[in-house]
């Protein structure tokens, strides 16, 4: 049975037009290459690889996504407000995230943490609906928090995204969840906004 994320490789009657590289479906939705991976592996987008390995992502699925996306941000059951949990330990980036999340239509409530400890503290005073944090911070790093809210009974459903300077292959090695999405850092305020509606597009359905 060929896997619905899978199809059947069209190579025979392959139309160009139809499909894109990895790299091309990054840009065109604003995530990062291996987010555009992460979506492919888990069916999200439609793909199949060449004799030579390289993805060919179908543009129809590319679409499909970003309708729906866009259709959940309009749903009338979503609640009024989601609250994003911010955490950086340099003032200066968490100011830029927190005016990411401001822009748009986006019905944001932004909460800010300095550091992983804080963070947590902030998770149980606020229950946000996503968090969003980079790997290296001082204290508890990002990569402590992620692994203590994946333990809490509580949290560990909690959606989570990965901003992060650090190669791909290196934070896989340090263990960080597969399907916890990355971003790369620094990342552009409309890439981050595009995130933050995958997730909650994915939050409200899981409601329902």
């Amino acid at each position: 049975m060929t896997s619905p994320h899978r199809p059947h490789s069209p190579e025979a009657d392959f139309n160009p037009a139809a499909y894109c590289n990895t790299r091309q479906a990054a840009a065109m939705l604003g995530v990062s290459h291996r987010t555009v991976q992460l979506w492919v592996e888990s069916g999200t987008l439609e793909a199949w690889k060449t004799a030579g390995g390289h993805r060919r992502i179908a543009l129809a699925s590319i679409e499909r996504h970003v309708e729906r996306r866009r259709q959940a941000m309009m749903d009338r059951t979503a609640p009024a407000r989601y609250k994003v949990l911010l955490v950086d330990d340099d003032g200066s980036t968490l100011a830029l995230y927190q005016a990411a999340t401001a822009g748009g239509d986006l019905p944001l409530d932004a909460v800010l943490a300095g550091n992983g400890f804080e963070a947590l503290i902030r998770i149980g005073e606020a229950r946000p609906h996503l968090l969003i944090g980079d790997l290296s911070m001082p204290g508890v790093d990002g990569l402590r928090m992620i692994r203590t809210l994946r333990a809490s009974e509580a949290y560990r459903d909690m959606a989570i995204v990965v901003i992060s300077g650090l190669e791909p292959a290196t934070i896989r090695a340090m263990g960080l969840p597969a399907d916890v999405p990355v971003l790369s850092k620094p990342v552009a305020p409309e890439a981050l906004r595009a995130a933050i509606e995958d997730v909650l597009h994915m939050e409200l359905h899981a409601e329902r």
